[in-house]
């Protein structure tokens, strides 16, 4: 998105906002007039993205808040601070993640800890704003309703959801445990749309992926366990792209004019990879509408949340 719309007046949540399409998708919509709350694990590098930030908007209106979705106590406490304030939310934009470590680690709640941060985290999270995010649009001038984006994957497209065993506590694999967890992002965005049709909500639940864009995620996961940590390439390879144009489909699911409920965004070029946006299939792997109304009740009884009745 070349122009963002005008963001004044409107607050913005981004989950992973201190580095990578988190970082960008801030520094845009702040520079766009939003007020944007930087919801990150570690409050000091929020802080660092918040000043670079300001370097290039001095007036952005930012706040950061602590959030680590590897613990859903942390993300009860981040969802109960944005509610009890008596402030409309207007945007979740569910981006953070984890990708591929080299061997099984738990989140605090004996998760998986890419199914339990990529998706139970930003499910829960997701449930626990719903009433905040609903009430934003009672009474307001602003006739754009209230909206959540969530960043899936191509790696969606081979993944599957492993019912019998979606822990991977037997032959854990971390790619195909990554596959797994942005298939289930992808899903809950499209049970969240459908859940918005059957149940009447003025809200606009999107999905988006980034194709393939350099930023420290190829680098961050893998490094976990290692005595030394796995350095991120800074070399522009074939059928890569800038942070810049990988989060273009995440601002368009956000905050992008023309965005539908249920649709999927992401980069037009040769195999997705690169590109500007476009509205991109949904793959084979998330079409089945029972298999994502599975998978949220599976998830809502894992984390002990529940969307609105």
């Amino acid at each position: 998105m070349a122009n963002i719309p005008d963001q004044t007046g409107r607050r913005i949540v981004v989950t992973g906002a201190n580095s990578g399409t988190g970082k960008e998708t801030a520094k845009r919509l702040a520079g766009a007039g939003a007020s944007v709350v930087l919801a990150v694990r570690t409050t000091a590098k929020g802080e660092d993205a918040a000043t670079q930030i300001r370097q290039e908007h001095p007036g952005a209106d930012l706040e950061v808040r602590e959030l680590d979705l590897a613990d859903l106590g942390s993300v009860r406490r981040f969802a109960a601070g944005i509610a009890d304030e008596d402030r409309p939310l207007h945007v979740l934009v569910n981006n953070a993640g984890v990708m591929a470590p080299p061997e099984r680690f738990e989140t605090a709640d004996g998760f998986e800890l890419q199914f339990g941060t990529n998706f139970l985290g930003h499910l829960a999270l997701t449930n626990l704003l719903l009433p905040t995010l609903l009430g934003s649009a009672s009474g307001s001038d602003d006739p754009r309703p209230p909206r959540v984006a969530t960043m899936s994957s191509l790696a969606a497209i081979p993944g599957s959801i492993r019912f019998t065993d979606p822990q991977w506590e037997h032959g854990y694999n971390g790619w195909r445990a990554y596959a797994q967890s942005k298939l289930a992002d992808l899903l809950l965005a499209l049970h969240l749309h459908r859940l918005s049709v059957e149940r009447d909500w003025p809200l606009v639940s999107t999905a988006a992926h980034p194709g393939y864009t350099r930023t420290n995620l190829q680098s961050a996961g893998r490094s976990l366990g290692r005595d030394r940590p796995v350095r991120a390439s800074d070399r522009a390879l074939p059928f890569t792209q800038a942070v810049e144009q990988g989060a273009e489909p995440l601002l368009y699911a956000a905050v992008g004019p023309a965005a539908v409920g249920g649709a999927y965004y992401g980069p037009s070029g040769f195999g997705g990879l690169t590109g500007p946006t476009t509205t991109v299939s949904v793959p084979r792997s998330a079409r089945s509408a029972d298999l994502a109304r599975s998978l949220w009740a599976v998830a809502e009884d894992l984390t002990g949340t529940r969307a609105p009745a």
